[in-house]
């Protein structure tokens, strides 16, 4: 597979058409999976997307760089490679890419996730000759409860808190997970606020047309204000800054896939804890790996041995590859008390 894919320290390659998938570092051309700042990397010359991340990257990269955007199933050939994008159901414009080359097809998956994200478009399985897979919880632990049971636990615990008078804050990562948390929460039950980083996230999941409950920016009220009854959805660094004295009696909850994890919740010192990720668990990490049949599997981001030992002694050739540490995102990552990596990005100096 070396000619279509090969792994370099700049990250995936591919040879025949001279690009690179997510790379580590600046390159010429880089075919994006989505807009998370570990998989676009900031200072490339040239960028190729899927249509649905247009307005994400816009707002995370350089200004002078040059962007291409293809839709969903459409092709272009890039010196005789064909390459096109397919939903991922990670987060708005998150694309496997899909590349053929003499008759072979490597699918990289980027960051995904089975099941569904009102959010973005859900998953869908590509037959390959490779499949690159994240592992980032790929540990049999890991299993996500479905979306409506998520949702309305954490509606329930918005009511009960509003009950008792206090404000709800709600932390999840600014761009994706938090516009997924806002989209299941329930305006009847009282207003919904968001944290700077979060409102840049939430105001370009709008532009592409993602319709979300009506949410005001915290920096856009003036003066005094009573929260009691609000849900403030933030990320986890804004937790015991001076930013938070504003709501008054609070009860905070941490929203990852961390959460799954015990002990996580305390080392957090959050009130409560809800098992959310935008990653695929172990069921359905073991179920893509079916759907797609790859002669050959690489594994990458997380419990990449374990996965990879898991496939061989189940008949997959399956191999590890180098990852360069990343991981949901150093604010989730934190919260088990493992560092994955980051994904911090350029909203990361708006969460103060």
């Amino acid at each position: 597979m070396n000619e279509l894919l090969e792994t370099t320290p700049r990250g995936l390659y591919c040879a025949a058409g001279d690009f690179h998938i997510d790379p580590h570092q600046a390159v010429d051309r880089a075919v994006v999976t989505h807009a998370h700042t570990d998989h676009a990397r900031w200072g490339c010359r040239r960028y190729l997307a899927a249509e649905r991340s247009e307005h994400l990257l816009r707002m995370r990269m350089n200004d002078d760089a040059e962007f291409q955007f293809l839709p969903f199933g459409e092709s272009i050939k890039i010196r005789g490679v064909d390459v096109s994008f397919h939903p991922a159901g990670h987060m708005l414009g998150s694309a496997q890419v899909r590349l053929e080359y003499r008759g072979k097809v490597a699918v990289v998956t980027g960051d995904y996730k089975l099941g569904e994200n009102p959010t973005c478009e859900p998953w869908q399985p590509i037959r390959c000759d490779l499949l690159v897979t994240e592992s980032t919880f790929g540990l049999p632990v890991y299993r996500w409860d479905p979306e409506q049971t998520m949702t309305d636990s954490i509606n329930q615990w918005w009511r009960d808190t509003r009950d008792e008078g206090r404000c709800c804050v709600l932390y999840g990562y600014a761009v994706g997970k938090s516009q997924r948390l806002i989209a299941g929460l329930d305006p009847a039950i009282g207003p919904i606020y968001t944290h700077g980083a979060v409102e840049k996230g939430t105001e370009a999941y709008r532009k592409t047309g993602v319709t979300l409950p009506p949410t005001t920016y915290v920096g856009s009220v003036e003066g005094k204000h009573d929260y009691s009854g609000a849900m403030v959805v933030a990320v986890p660094s804004a937790h015991g800054t001076p930013w938070m004295r504003r709501f008054g009696r609070i009860r905070t909850a941490m929203a990852s896939g961390w959460m799954a994890v015990r002990g996580a919740r305390r080392r957090r010192s959050v009130d409560r804890g809800f098992v959310v990720s935008d990653h695929v668990d172990w069921p359905s990490l073991l179920q893509a790996v079916q759907l797609c049949d790859p002669e050959m599997v690489w594994v990458t981001h997380g419990y990449t041995a374990a996965v990879a030992r898991y496939l061989q002694e189940n008949g997959r050739d399956a191999r590890v590859i180098d990852s360069r540490g990343r991981g949901e995102s150093d604010e989730d990552a934190s919260a088990s008390g493992v560092d994955e990596g980051s994904e911090s990005g350029v909203a990361e100096g708006d969460e103060s």
